[in-house]
């Protein structure tokens, strides 16, 4: 028999194989997307540091009256400029510091665990995390933190050309981006793409700002203490201080280990001023920077962090809260504005 245009079975075949095809396309995108999310990730971490050179570029612009490419032009090379300016004069110290760090970490930590065997709930805790199972779970979590695409230098590589190339002709990336949005929807989409670069940008300077701080601060007590390698730890508490939460401890645990080698009552102080920096930092640096920003719950960060960290490692962990940023955005401006207009 043969079919009609005007057939209900034939209308009802093309509904049914155009509902599974944007089903299979569907499943395809989530399949690619799972499967290239760490590039993904790299793609956002060059887009920040894209950001970043065209803030500095901006401010630049705005305070010297340069044009905008000799602007931009000396934001990339300042920077550069500036980094190695840093390690020429204090590189070799730096250098030697990482290494002292490096040697003092494993006698500190045999230092520690004596510590702890000196009391029966220290031997209880040492029995308890030295088990098979809990070892086990340990070095799967460390394995799974530094898990990376193409190894940790080659990421690096990749996210510092690909900041290059942002910073170098944004245009071509965006309106190729915006080209694959339906006309009627382009004007929208570009509103919402600005959108998200100017939180982006305001969270990376107020983040940038927030990491010195930490550093300058973390210096200047750990050299009051006493403490002989002030400059390394406290380099490593203003770098891990972009990692909201979880950074700021990670960067206490080396630092304390180093205090433990001297003495427990150095160890305390060391904890103390840790403490201090985080609440000075938690509760005047970063609510002022938030006035100018969308509001990002706490909770929310932290979820995002725990889930990130476990499923793509160090990235997702460093990479969660400007994730949560984007996602924020995109609801506000994609659903709760256009329900708010409705109403």
């Amino acid at each position: 028999m043969k079919e009609t245009p005007n057939d209900p079975m034939t209308g009802f075949r093309k509904k049914v194989w155009t509902a599974l095809s944007i089903a299979a396309l569907f499943i395809i995108i989530i399949w690619i997307i799972k499967i290239s999310f760490n590039v993904l990730l790299l793609v956002l971490a060059g887009a920040l540091i894209a950001l970043y050179f065209h803030g500095l570029s901006g401010l630049l612009h705005r305070n010297l009256r340069l044009p905008e490419k000799i602007s931009l032009l000396v934001s990339i090379l300042g920077s550069f400029l500036l980094l190695f300016l840093f390690f020429w004069f204090a590189g070799d110290r730096v250098q030697q510091q990482f290494k002292d760090l490096g040697d003092t970490l494993p006698s500190a930590f045999e230092n520690f665990k004596e510590r702890l065997n000196e009391s029966p709930a220290g031997r209880e805790v040492m029995d308890r995390v030295s088990s098979g199972a809990n070892t086990g779970k340990i070095s799967s979590f460390i394995q799974s933190f530094f898990r990376s695409t193409f190894g940790v230098i080659g990421d690096i590589y990749v996210v510092l050309f690909l900041g290059i190339f942002f910073t170098a002709s944004p245009s071509i990336y965006i309106d190729g981006m915006l080209k694959l949005v339906p006309p009627k929807a382009r004007e929208e989409a570009d509103k919402v793409v600005k959108k998200v670069g100017f939180t982006l940008t305001k969270w990376l300077k107020g983040q940038l700002f927030s990491m010195f701080v930490v550093f300058a601060l973390t210096a200047i007590g750990l050299a009051i203490i006493g403490v002989p390698l002030w400059l390394v730890l406290s380099l490593i508490a203003g770098l891990l201080s972009f990692i909201p939460n979880f950074g700021p401890l990670i960067a206490l645990i080396p630092a304390v280990l180093v205090g433990l080698m001297q003495s427990p009552t150095t160890a305390l102080l060391i904890a103390g001023l840790y403490i201090l920096v985080q609440a000075l930092e938690s509760n005047l640096i970063m609510p002022q920077i938030q006035k100018k920003l969308i509001n990002m719950p706490p909770a929310v960060i932290i979820l995002a962090q725990l889930f990130m960290g476990v499923l793509i490692g160090g990235w997702g962990l460093i990479l969660a809260t400007p994730l949560v940023a984007i996602i924020i955005v995109l609801v506000q401006e994609l659903y709760i504005k256009k329900q708010e207009e409705n109403e």
